[in-house]
């Protein structure tokens, strides 16, 4: 497939809308706060997950099927706010997230004629590809008194004889990464247990109390006063083609360390982690690669931003269960003409490591400045910034729906925006890998020069 080409849409065989269990589920509402508030109007988050699984189609239908539906029934009757809606007032009051029995999550059931073991490779593949199995959200409802937004959807969709991919969409204010793996994680669990004993075993069930989350510093309010002074933007539909490719870039546990101690060679002390000499790598080698096509000033600023959790870092911690976010901004800011120069890596580990230590581990603690970051975010709209999508701490690779574990995960939602991926490899031991979404050329490059920075060490 050429990048001019639209993507081969995959057939749909079914759409349908999954309730959780009338007799288990009862209305839950909470407030939407000060955590989910800077992610209200971004765009949705996708990810998907490839398994193998060589079945007919019939089998699928009449065998799989049925028993995905029953699994995510069950599922859904600890992860409500899943199967409810994000309702914005436009009078007074704050938004809140509400589960009413009978609200339910769209699934897609499709089938579709692409190359399982092409999509499922880490070599380049056009990003265009991949959206036959990405799920998209229903259109939010708009009334004289509230806006209502769907907050997820699913789709399985068939590779026959091949495999299966799982595609997930939701509204990034109903929750963070760890609360959307643990949903997806908790899924596998009844559907290869066939309940959901396991589930509460493992502690995968989630955590509402919003009571729980302190707010001395006025947040909540602070933060909803800025939303309301912007206009609502709704996600516009994606324009093909995108004319980007996509790859994943693997990086064993014996190359990080190789990165880590070259580092602590050149800078003895420093906050010194896989996360940050991977992102580092990155970063650099992505700003040599633009040198090499475009010309930037040597004292443009750069910034590199990334989320980390608060949940264990509150005061009081919260359980690692809480559903919802509990995200604190992160940024490292440097020069391009120091990232690029022959020290352009160890200077973005030392940013990338000293913004962790100014803000996660901030002796006055980590919400300490919090009410400046939604404008602190805003300001770096237009300017060079790159991020980070995921964390080596969720391992997708781990969710097992009965058939072993996922073949390949890719995270759509890089497309759009200048940040990369980043998860545990699946094949290497204490490895990352990294997903990337540029243009052709812009990809080819970067290859090259991570493939030479990584021969250097």
């Amino acid at each position: 497939m050429s990048m001019a080409e639209t993507p081969t849409p995959a057939v749909v065989l079914e759409r349908c809308d999954i309730q959780p269990s009338p007799d288990t589920a009862a209305e839950l509402t909470r407030p939407i706060i000060h955590f989910d508030m800077p992610w209200f109007y971004f765009h949705p988050v996708q990810r998907l997950l490839f398994f193998d699984l060589p079945c007919s189609k019939p089998q699928f239908l009449e065998t799989i099927v049925p028993k995905l539906k029953e699994s995510l029934t069950q599922t859904l009757n600890h992860f409500l706010p899943l199967a409810g809606n994000i309702i914005q007032p436009l009078d007074s009051g704050g938004p809140f997230f509400r589960f009413s029995v009978g609200d339910s999550v769209s699934l897609t059931i499709a089938e579709s004629s692409s190359d399982f073991n092409h999509l499922t490779g880490n070599h380049p593949r056009v990003s265009d590809e991949f959206y036959a199995c990405v799920p998209q959200l229903p259109p939010a409802k708009h009334s004289s008194n509230d806006i209502v937004f769907p907050v997820l959807a699913l789709q399985i969709t068939l590779f026959p004889d091949h495999g299966v991919c799982f595609g997930f969409t939701n509204h990034h204010a109903i929750g963070d990464a760890s609360s959307i793996v643990r949903f997806i994680k908790a899924w596998a669990s009844v559907n290869k247990f066939g309940h959901d004993a396991k589930l509460i075993d493992d502690k995968l069930v989630p955590y509402y109390d919003r009571t729980a989350v302190e707010d001395p510093e006025g947040l909540d309010k602070i933060y909803w006063n800025l939303i309301k002074r912007s206009r609502v933007v709704e996600s516009p539909p994606i324009s093909f083609p995108l004319n980007k490719l996509r790859q994943t870039f693997v990086i064993t546990k014996d190359e990080v360390q190789k990165l880590k101690n070259f580092v602590q060679e050149k800078r003895p002390g420093k906050h010194i982690t896989s996360f940050t000499v991977t992102c580092a790598m990155v970063w650099v080698c992505l700003l040599k690669t633009e040198a090499e096509t475009e010309t930037v000033a040597d004292d443009e600023p750069e910034f590199f931003g990334f989320p980390a959790d608060c949940r264990g870092r509150l005061n009081p911690p919260l359980p690692a269960a809480y559903f919802g976010n509990c995200l604190a901004f992160v940024k490292a800011e440097s020069t391009h003409g120091l990232l690029k120069g022959n020290d352009g890596f160890v200077t973005a580990a030392e940013c990338i490591g000293e913004a962790i230590q100014r803000t996660v581990y901030n002796e006055k603690g980590i919400l300490d400045g919090a009410e400046n970051w939604p404008l602190e975010f805003g300001k770096l709209i237009g300017k060079r910034l790159f991020g980070v999508a995921g964390s080596p701490r969720f391992d997708l690779y781990d969710a097992d729906y009965g058939w072993g574990r996922p073949k390949k995960f890719e995270s759509p939602s890089i497309d759009g925006d200048t940040s990369m991926s980043l998860c545990k490899s699946r094949d290497f031991e204490g490895g990352l890998e990294i997903g990337l979404s540029r243009p052709e050329k812009d990809l080819s490059a970067f290859a090259a020069i991570f493939t030479e920075q990584l021969g250097k060490l």
